[in-house]
This record gives structure tokens, C-alpha cells and sequence, in this order.
């Protein structure tokens, strides 16, 4: 129970759970770089300050603890970890840079405000201020327990809140010099305000490639990406095709299945010799445990635990009756109601005596004399009930007196020590006795007990429904047919017999060495395809084929492209930027005709294109126009004279050419002050993201991991 009492009071004691998000150290107070030790070695450079293997193998491991912890998936999180290993130095070294220091002095003053304390009432007194003398205190005590492991955990958390704070520091000094001018404020007012009557003729894109169809090449792509490039700044990647061939059960591998689980249901085992069966068995635990695909479980689930097969009638079952055999997804099963209780609420309190060696105890007693402070303290109780609240005082749960030694109400299902359920479950409303759990002696008291809602004890006998050994076989020759005829062919080649035959493809363009897991497929073989990927002896046009462990599936590789840091690779990312450079080769050949035309009227223009001349209104901060947001549309009716034809302006959705015919002023409610505070705060909140961007922008980050890998492969 003292673990319990630690995760309500003490999370600074905790292994745990802390952030994921990244901006964490400023938005997410639940953010922890290491948790235990790892084999030196340095992954990578930040501005030359090394990240250590160790380092990142603790930001891993943690981060797959908090995923479990949620119910998560644990794969996939290793650029998770980089990241924040990465924004975690910049943050440091940003702060050092300005000249600050986080002294042992602000640490203390400062941490009643980190979101791990701050959210816990139990760090405040009845008045509202922080125990923080109290806690330095506790903190000192686990020092000297000689628990190093968990006063170790304490310093790692104590290095994730410095970052915190630092981070806090930081952007509360540079947001300092944020302002806003009145001229600023006054021009933002202006172009809210502001309205201009206009004529246009819009060359809509989409209507001019149907008639004038344009092919984006590699070299279009490419153009593009030099022109931007911050934006196409990639990590080292792998462009590649996949081909899934599952292994599904077959009509007659089910069948199969149903048989199996019928015999073993009412004919019998073959263990048995045919005599004992899922309904005459006397020992149902032994015989779901050596006939079932799962195991069996002797709790008690409520019915909405149950399965969907036989949830809605084990009410009106007595115990002993069967149900099924009934499919449950790849399931057969047949249930047997064992037994059916109301799930009792028990409200406790306790007293901890722990000892040393006891899970999560900092005490320093022996087990024997922690036994025998128990023992003389029950008998005191026993002799005088109001003694409990003395005793109190010797408990080893934190805030136990505050709390009057309180856990609440429980039930059976509650994830508490067993041995102090089962003094629950056991004893009834008034009783005071010991229980012994790993956490040490408990001196319980049972204060009240209420009955709850039914629960039931079930007995399943599950059989999988899985392919057989021939379907198995057949799903390996077909794909063993496929490799060969792929091989040594272009991707063109693989892609088209894939589809051809209907098998499932995927091409995955920019897979990046630590991510875990492909898109599309997600098997415990993704993270062995793309080391494959990776291996410095891949080359472009090689093709591998992995078998996923327990199910017979069989994934054929083809590797399409190698990308090393740097650029994007333009087939890489044609998907995402296509349509944008498609439309600028548009918008080009649309602005040449209307140059060539020597057009001097939007009449002209539009018999030019066949597009229909069309008025409107339009605003520099709500640049709406005919429906689509097109910001450049706005800029150019405020630019151009009153009366005189646009050049050709090349927007989000088309072509624009357009006549100013007036500006007239829409007054909005809102003064000067509340503009500049509105501009000021919209400012401060943006810039925190934009500042720790634009240092890892400029930063130089290198990254060793994959040749660290790629080394360790080959060893």
C-alpha cells in the first residue's frame, strides 16, 4: 500500500510518467530524460554537446513505460526520444547563452510552480503554501535510506524540472521584449477595417490543366525543393515497396476449428481418451488449461466483462451451465458459468509498518522488528480503538495522518497488494487486524462494507481460428512466386504485378530509420525491414522476403530509393508537392497568354480563357475571394491604382486579374488598447514554438545513430 500512498503524494519518487509532447519542457509538465543506465557511447551532437547512448536509451525506455502506462503502442517512439534529447540541450544551451543560471536557491523557490508539484494539493497546506521545506526534508531522508535507486530516479526528475524552469526562464525573458507600437496597432486596425470593391476574372487551375494538361517532371519537383529549402530539410530516409501476403484462415482452417472445439466440448479430449469434456470435466481450471488457447482466469468480471456471446445470459444461469460454442472475432468458444457474487465495496484505512528490502520502503528496521512494532501496535488498538489514530504517527505511507490512514472505498477488482484484498474480502464491517504484502505489515481497520453489482466467475474454452500448415504453405509458395518474378526488375515493374494480381501494396516513400513502424502494414517485422532498408550494403533495386512471427504472413520488400540527410528527395515527396509546383507551371503558361495577349480589359481576358468576369469584396485580414482564402488576391486590390488593371496574380486557386473599383471603410468595434494587448498576446504565444524551432533550424545536430546501428549489425 505504500506505493499507492507514494504515487498520490510522492510523484518526484516516481520512475515515470513525464512527457511526450514536443514542446514539453514549457507546455507538458510530465517530461523525464533518463531512467537508468545504458553501454557508453555518443548518438549524436548538438552544437557539439554530445548525446550519449545512454541518454537516449533512458528517454526511450521511459517513454515506452508512459505509452504502456496509457494503454499505447511502445513501438515507434525513438524519434520521440531524439527529439526531445535534441530540444532538451538547445533549451540549455539558449540559457546559458543569455547569461542565466539556475541556482540550488531558485530551484527550491521555484518548484511549488512546476506542473508536478503545483497540480498536487497534497504539497500545500490548509493555507495554500507549498511544503517545500518538507519535501527538501523527505528528499534528504531518501538520500540517506540508502535506496539508491529510487533517490537516483529522484535526480533524474530533478534534472527534467530544471530543464522546466530553464525553459520557463528563457521564454519569460525573451517574451519580455515583445511589444507592439501604436503604428503597428493603428495598421492592423486599417487593414481590418479596409474593404475594396473589385471586378475579376478568375483562370480557375483545375479548368485549365482539363484543356491544357501539364506533366510535372523530376527536375519541376526539384526546382521547387531548392527554392525551399528549410522546408524540405529531411533526415536520412528509404523509399520503399512493400507487398503483404497474410496468412488468413481458410473457409475450411475454420472449420476445422469448430470441429476441434465441439469434440472437446461435448465428446471429449483425446488426452482423456474421449472421456472427460468441457461439460463433465470436475476440474474446469485444469482442463481449460490444458485444452484452451488462453488461460484460465479465476476472477470475477462484471457482465459487461464478458463476452458478447454470453453477456446478456449469465443473469438468469445458475452455475454449471454451459453456453456456445459461439464465435468471439477469430475465436471459437465455449463458456461455463462457474460461480456468480455481488462484488462487495469495502471502505478501509490502514497503518504501514515497513521494513528494509520491502517494495518502495525507505525504512531501515529489520522484517522481524517491523513485525513485532505491528504486532504490539495491533494489541494497543485492540485493547483501545482510539489508538489508531496515534499509531498513525508510525506509519511508513506518506500524509497517512492527514489522510487518517484512508485508501477509500475498494473492491476485489482493485488493483491493490492481494493480501490486502483478501483481508477485505474475509473479514467483516468493524475489524481490525494485520496483513501481510510486499509493502510491509498493515495494521487494517474494515469501517464499512455495501454490496455492489454482480459478478461472475467464467471458465473459456478458447480455440483460435489460424491457418493451417497448408494454407501456410500456400501463402509462402505464392509469395516465393512473386520475388522471383520481381527480381532484378524496376519498381514499376514490382508495383504492377502486385496490383495486377490483386495483392495488397504499399510504398511507403520517406520511412526514417527510427520509426518503428511502416505505414500500412504494422507487424512485429517493421522494425527489422526498415534496419534491412538501412543496411550501408542496400542497394536501389534489392528485394528481401520476411515471414511475421506466430501467423505464417509473408511481407516482400523492395527498396526504391535512398535518401541520405539532406534535401528531400523530389520522387520522394511528389505526392505532397505535385499539386502546388502543377499549379505554378499553370499559373505560368496563364500569365504568358494574358502578356502575349496584351490584354488591356477583363473583357479581353475573359474571352481569352472562357472564365466569366465576376465582382466581389475582399479584406487584407479576411482575404476571401468568390469563396477561397486568397491572401495574394487581397494584397494586390489594395496595390493597384483605382481603376487600373492588375498584372496577373498567381493565387491559391487560379489566376487572378482584377480592377479596383473603390475602398470604402467598415468601422469594427474595438479600440486601440484592446488591438495592441490582442496583437501582443497572439505575438508571446506564437513566438515560444517559433523561437525553438528556428534553434533547431540553425542548430548543428548531427546524428550518429544509424551508423552507430549499422555498425553493431555487422559486429
Amino acid at each position: 500500500m505504500a506505493v499507492l500512498g507514494q504515487i498520490r503524494n510522492r510523484p518526484w519518487l516516481l520512475m515515470g510518467i513525464i512527457a511526450i509532447a514536443m514542446l514539453a519542457f514549457v507546455v507538458n509538465p510530465d517530461s523525464l530524460e533518463k531512467l537508468f543506465g545504458a553501454n557508453p557511447g555518443v548518438f549524436g551532437k548538438v552544437n557539439g554537446e554530445e548525446i550519449s547512448k545512454e541518454d537516449y536509451d533512458n528517454q526511450l525506455f521511459m517513454l515506452q513505460q508512459q505509452a504502456e502506462q496509457q494503454g499505447q503502442p511502445t513501438k515507434g517512439l525513438e524519434e520521440q526520444a531524439w527529439q526531445l534529447l535534441v530540444q532538451s540541450k538547445l533549451i540549455k544551451q539558449q540559457f546559458e547563452k543569455m547569461g542565466l543560471t539556475l541556482t540550488d536557491e531558485m530551484f527550491w523557490n521555484q518548484l511549488q510552480f512546476d506542473p508536478m508539484f503545483a497540480k498536487n494539493p497534497e504539497n500545500f497546506d490548509a493555507k495554500g503554501n507549498f511544503k517545500g521545506q518538507e519535501i527538501k526534508k523527505q528528499i534528504e531522508e531518501l538520500k540517506n535510506s540508502g535506496n539508491v535507486e529510487m533517490y537516483n530516479n529522484w535526480l533524474k526528475t530533478k534534472k527534467t524540472i530544471e530543464y522546466r524552469m530553464m525553459a520557463r526562464q528563457l521564454f519569460a525573458n525573451v517574451t519580455t521584449g515583445i511589444t507592439v507600437s501604436k503604428k503597428e496597432a493603428e495598421e492592423m486596425m486599417k487593414q481590418r477595417d479596409q474593404v475594396a470593391d473589385i471586378d475579376f476574372v478568375k483562370v480557375d487551375y483545375s479548368a485549365y490543366a482539363q484543356k491544357n494538361p501539364v506533366k510535372v517532371s523530376t527536375q519541376d519537383l526539384a526546382n521547387y525543393i531548392k527554392a525551399h529549402p528549410i522546408m524540405f530539410k529531411r533526415d536520412a530516409s528509404r523509399n520503399i515497396g512493400v507487398v503483404y501476403f497474410p496468412a488468413a484462415a481458410s473457409a475450411s482452417d475454420e472449420a476445422a476449428t469448430q470441429a476441434e472445439i465441439n469434440k472437446l466440448f461435448s465428446q471429449g479430449s483425446d488426452m482423456s481418451g474421449g472421456k472427460e469434456n468441457f461439460q463433465n470435466t470436475t476440474n474446469d481450471s485444469m482442463f481449460v488449461a490444458l485444452n484452451s488457447d488462453m488461460p484460465f482466469s479465476s476472477q470475477y468480471f462484471s457482465a459487461n466483462q464478458l463476452p458478447l456471446g454470453i453477456k446478456d445470459k449469465v443473469a438468469a444461469a445458475s452455475p454449471g451451465t454451459t453456453f456456445g460454442p459461439y464465435k468471439e472475432q477469430n475465436f471459437y468458444v465455449v463458456s461455463k458459468l462457474l460461480d456468480k457474487k455481488t462484488s462487495d465495496s469495502t471502505l478501509s484505512k490502514h497503518i504501514l509498518i515497513a521494513y528494509k528490502g520491502a517494495e518502495r520502503s525507505t525504512a531501515t528496521r529489520t522484517q522481524a522488528e517491523a513485525k513485532k512494532i505491528a504486532e504490539d501496535l495491533l494489541a494497543e488498538i485492540k485493547a483501545n480503538p482510539a489508538k489508531f489514530s496515534e499509531g498513525l504517527k508510525l506509519s511508513d505511507e506518506p500524509n497517512a495522518v492527514e489522510r487518517n490512514g484512508s485508501v477509500g472505498w475498494t473492491t476485489p477488482e482493485t488493483p491493490f497488494a492481494p493480501g490486502y484484498l483478501k483481508f477485505l474480502a474475509t473479514n467483516p464491517k468493524g475489524t481490525t487486524g494485520i496483513a501481510e504484502t510486499p509493502f510491509g505489515y498493515h495494521i487494517i481497520n474494515v469501517e464499512d462494507k455495501k454490496s455492489g453489482a454482480m459478478t461472475y466467475k467464467i471458465a473459456n474454452l478458447v480455440k483460435a481460428i489460424k491457418a493451417s500448415d497448408k494454407t501456410e504453405n500456400e501463402v509462402y509458395t505464392k509469395a516465393t512466386k512473386f520475388i522471383q518474378q520481381v527480381q532484378g526488375k524496376s519498381f514499376n515493374d514490382f508495383a504492377n504485378v502486385a496490383k495486377k494480381n490483386n495483392y495488397q501494396f504499399f510504398n511507403p516513400k520517406e520511412i526514417g530509420r527510427f520509426q518503428g513502424q511502416l505505414p500500412g502494414l504494422g507487424t512485429d517485422k517493421d522494425e527489422e525491414i526498415i534496419a534491412w532498408a538501412f543496411n550501408k550494403k542496400r542497394k536501389k533495386g534489392d528485394t528481401d522476403i520476411f515471414t511475421v512471427d506466430g501467423t505464417g504472413d509473408r511481407v516482400i520488400v523492395y527498396l526504391n530509393g535512398v535518401q541520405d540527410a539532406g534535401s528531400a528527395d523530389p520522387e520522394a515527396v511528389r505526392d505532397q508537392i505535385e499539386p502546388i509546383v502543377k499549379n505554378k507551371l499553370i499559373a505560368k503558361q496563364i500569365s504568358d497568354k494574358i502578356t502575349a495577349a496584351k490584354a488591356t480589359g477583363l473583357d479581353q481576358i475573359s474571352k481569352l480563357f472562357g472564365s466569366p468576369k465576376q465582382s466581389g469584396q475582399v479584406n487584407m485580414l479576411s482575404p476571401q475571394v468568390g469563396g477561397a482564402m486568397e491572401p495574394k488576391v487581397a494584397g494586390a486590390a489594395f496595390g493597384v491604382a483605382k481603376g487600373k488593371l492588375s498584372n496577373p496574380v498567381e493565387g491559391m486557386t487560379g489566376v487572378y486579374v482584377l480592377v479596383k473599383k473603390s475602398e470604402t471603410i467598415n468601422k469594427q468595434p474595438g479600440d486601440i488598447k484592446q488591438v495592441t494587448q490582442s496583437i501582443a498576446g497572439q505575438n508571446s504565444q506564437q513566438f515560444g514554438q517559433a523561437l525553438l524551432k528556428s534553434l533547431q533550424d540553425n542548430a548543428k545536430i548531427k546524428d550518429f545513430r544509424i551508423e552507430v546501428y549499422n555498425k553493431a549489425s555487422q559486429q
